[in-house]
């Protein structure tokens, strides 16, 4: 959970302090989320327990406005000022991390991309490795998995909502999602399927009104895919207005409270989970090696792993204790 919260007018951040010694190595995780954001507790639960282990003191900084890469990167930049031994930072934007990063690198400090990583890995950023989910995979992944829920006749109307246009979390899952649908309707020419994009938002109310009004004007809507976990908000339009479990599939990203409630509530049929727990946990033990034994930190894929209404039960047990 989140323990602490320290606001900071000036770069309108949210710091989070993780518990540790005086002593042992420095480390600063920089988030481009806020703490209404509900996936980061998971990770934070990982980068305490990493922190603890190692003895490191460790915070997590986030910002004032749900994916605002400006707070995100003055926030970066006041945690290079502070000479850490390492920085985690997720770099949603493509340029915009750029100099910062190549700053901190040449100061000696190590700079891991964790949640999040440039659209061209290590050939577009000075980062040293990236520990997280293979965006483009997983998107597919979830595309291919919700088809098999697709009614075996009739049109398909399928919706891709993009969280986040222009970050790379949002449009490469998206990119994936639609790779899947693009292949599947050329498997089905005897069928018509369309397949839509729209600006979907990273607030679980607007991500509900944006899709709600798009569902009134289109209401032969087959599925709609998420590229975050916001299509839970959606889920409570349908209960709202009496749609049945179904009607609307609905799949998207993260283990979070609202979606395993409207899975459990028949609404949501597909998530795919990127393991937040590890995502907090694995970098603080790569520092760690890196700084005591010189070996080089490696990319981590932290998963595309499937997730439905049976799992469910298990997953909300290990969600109690932060784990997932």
């Amino acid at each position: 959970m989140l323990k602490k919260f320290l606001a900071t007018t000036a770069l309108g951040l949210s710091l989070i302090a993780s518990p540790a010694g005086a002593e042992g190595l420095n480390i600063a995780f920089i988030s481009h989320s806020s703490a209404s954001n509900t996936f980061w507790q998971s990770v934070k639960k990982g980068y305490d327990d990493a922190c603890a282990k190692v003895g490191a003191t460790c915070q997590l900084i986030l910002t004032q406005q749900e994916g605002s890469v400006e707070q995100a990167v003055a926030n970066l930049q006041a945690a290079i000022a502070s000479k850490p031994d390492a920085i985690f930072v997720a770099i949603v934007d493509d340029k915009a991390y750029d100099n910062a990063i190549k700053e901190a690198t040449d100061a000696g400090i190590l700079v891991l991309a964790v949640n999040v990583d440039d659209s061209q890995g290590a050939k577009g950023n000075a980062r040293k490795a990236f520990i997280g989910q293979g965006f483009v995979a997983a998107g597919y992944a979830l595309a291919k998995a919700q088809s098999e829920n697709f009614p075996k006749e009739g049109p398909l109307n399928l919706l891709v909502g993009v969280n986040a246009p222009g970050q790379t979390w949002s449009e490469q899952r998206a990119a994936g999602v639609t790779k899947f649908l693009e292949e599947y309707k050329a498997e089905h020419k005897d069928r018509e399927i369309n397949i839509t994009r729209i600006d979907s938002a990273t607030d679980l109310a607007l991500t509900a009104d944006r899709i709600g009004a798009y569902l009134n004007a289109n209401p032969n809507t087959t599925a709609y895919f998420d590229t975050g976990y916001w299509e839970a908000g959606v889920a409570k339009v349908l209960k709202d207005r009496g749609v049945e479990p179904g009607k609307v599939l609905l799949g998207g990203f993260d283990l979070v409270p609202e979606v395993l409630q409207q899975m459990q509530a028949g609404y949501v049929q597909v998530q795919v989970d990127q393991q937040p727990y590890m995502q907090g946990f694995m970098p603080v033990m790569e520092t760690y090696l890196y700084k005591t034994a010189g070996l080089t930190p490696a990319d981590i894929d932290t998963g595309q792993g499937i997730v439905t209404p049976k799992d469910v039960p298990a997953i909300m047990e290990m969600s109690k204790q932060g784990l997932r």
